[in-house]
């Protein structure tokens, strides 16, 4: 109890301090409600936020702040205002704050997502060049993603046509993809130990969220118990460090050989000697290829998955858009195979479903938090160097404006013209924008249609209960995921469908 009390009278000692020197500059973006002494307006602020922000929007337009103890979040909303800071003014808004989603793992502020300056910049430009000689957005890479697929397929096969809950397996699966790109390897879904690893991984992000107290009192972190799940946190990235670092050290130096490069771990490697052998000053080293590896993980894992489960989740609860996808399937493929990638422009309304899950679902509805290199006005407003700025995805995603006024309803024709080919407005941002949009895009695009399209040919996905779906609920957090629901995945008798 002591120790309890000590912890408490250290964190207002600090906050005080925080305040006394970090004086409130004028001329802010509009709060929404008078922040609270210390707390400003962590306690205003929902776990869910999404409604608040709608509202808040209406009420002050498409910028407004929020008093994060002593830290200021600026909300931004509205494609334009995006477009503007993000990919106008990319120089001023392109570092990133110490969010404790990064504090907690062995090497912060290392590697791509949460790396600034002149690393971020060298890190992920390697990235993409040994991405791309991997094949990423390319044919070659879809033999990959394809052997994946079968295995995954055959796993769906084992539940013949039984009630079953196929979200870790997907976790598992999309990581598969990701392992055999970064690792050169993948794991069978029977390896309990990969599967428990990215389970509790998986469950940890989507614990965290952007708006957590623990991202603004960095001290709530060290409090007893785990209030804010950030030990459970830091226990799956402690595993998954240790996972990784097994085998940089095994593909990056005891099987290294740099006449055969079939993994990214390798190219790094490579890369990395290759500049040193010639005197270059570098940012590559072996905790930067740590920390990218684990990038990747996090970033190609989790939200490729979620988008797949929501999929499931939105055609059960609308069986006319997978009778559609059905016809359209014996259409343009047929029986005697399965899609491929060369088939995507002809399944024009299967994109369209994926495009529209994208942007109904809005999985990172704030994306990653941006912060101000130094002080800048905006629409008149001043925002104050080391500002966070938080992207309200939403605000566009689901903009009546922009997608009509049914934008709540699942309606993949939104992305098919009238000529029944696809578009893709220009407001069409489920990634982000700007410098840091999400390096594996390409990838990404790749693996939900060669999935959901193998998925779709092979199966009918149904309720676990007939004509009782799902409930479209999900829990938020960084990315928002779909609560756990049944399915029933039954063969399709194409011998009589065709």
């Amino acid at each position: 109890m002591i120790d309890l009390i000590n912890a408490v009278l250290t964190i207002a000692v600090l906050v005080l301090t925080c305040l006394w020197f970090k004086r409130p500059k004028q001329n802010l973006p509009p709060y929404p409600t008078r922040p609270l002494p210390l707390l400003g307006h962590l306690l205003t602020l929902e776990d869910n936020p999404r409604s608040q922000f709608k509202t808040w929007r209406e009420e002050l337009g498409d910028i407004f702040s929020l008093q994060m103890g002593s830290e200021l979040l600026v909300i931004i909303s509205g494609y334009d205002l995006i477009k503007e800071l993000f990919l106008k003014r990319a120089g001023e808004f392109s570092d990133r704050p110490k969010l404790a989603f990064d504090q907690v793992n062995p090497l912060p502020e290392k590697g791509i997502t949460f790396s600034k300056g002149k690393s971020w910049k060298e890190h992920r430009t390697v990235a993409l060049h040994i991405l791309r000689d991997f094949g990423m957005g390319k044919n070659i890479l879809a033999g990959r993603i394809q052997e994946e697929v079968t295995h995954f397929l055959d796993l769906l096969s084992e539940s013949c046509g039984q009630p079953s809950d196929v979200r870790v397996a997907t976790y598992v699966s999309t990581a598969n993809v990701i392992s055999s790109i970064v690792l050169g390897h993948r794991f069978d879904y029977k390896d309990e130990r990969y599967q428990d690893m990215i389970a509790r991984f998986s469950k940890s992000v989507s614990a965290d969220n952007f708006n957590s107290p623990v991202n603004f009192f960095p001290c709530l972190r060290h409090l007893p118990g785990d209030f804010f799940h950030v030990k459970e946190m830091k226990k799956a990235v402690k595993d998954l460090f240790k996972f990784i670092h097994s085998f940089v050290q095994e593909k990056g130096y005891i099987e290294y050989d740099e006449n055969n490069i079939d993994n990214f771990i390798a190219a790094y490697v490579k890369e990395m000697t290759l500049k040193k052998s010639r005197g270059k000053l570098t940012f590559l080293s072996d905790e930067g290829l740590m920390k990218v590896v684990y990038d990747l993980f996090t970033a190609g894992m989790e939200t490729t998955s979620a988008t797949i489960n929501w999929c499931l989740l939105y055609v059960l609860n609308y069986p006319d858009v997978q009778a559609k996808i059905y016809q359209e399937m014996k259409e343009k493929i047929g029986s005697d195979r399965r899609p491929c990638i060369q088939d995507k422009q002809s399944l024009v309304y299967l994109t369209a479903v994926i495009k529209e899950t994208q942007r109904l679902s809005s999985i990172v509805p704030n994306s990653v938090t941006h912060t101000s290199l130094h002080d800048v006005t905006v629409r008149g407003y001043t925002i104050p160097k080391g500002t966070y700025i938080s992207p309200n995805l939403d605000s566009v995603l689901h903009d009546p404006k922009i997608w009509g006024n049914d934008v709540m309803e699942f309606k993949p024709e939104r992305f098919i013209d009238q000529d029944g080919k696809l578009k893709t407005p220009e407001e069409f941002i489920p990634f982000s924008i700007g410098r840091r949009v999400c390096l594996g895009e390409s990838l990404a695009v790749m693996e939900l249609f060669l999935y959901l399209s193998s998925i779709f040919h092979r199966f009918e996905i149904l309720p676990a209960t007939p004509g009782s779906p799902p409930p479209i609920k999900y829990k938020f957090g960084i990315i928002a995921v779909p609560l756990a629901f049944q399915l029933r995945a039954v063969e399709r008798r194409w011998e009589h469908a065709v």
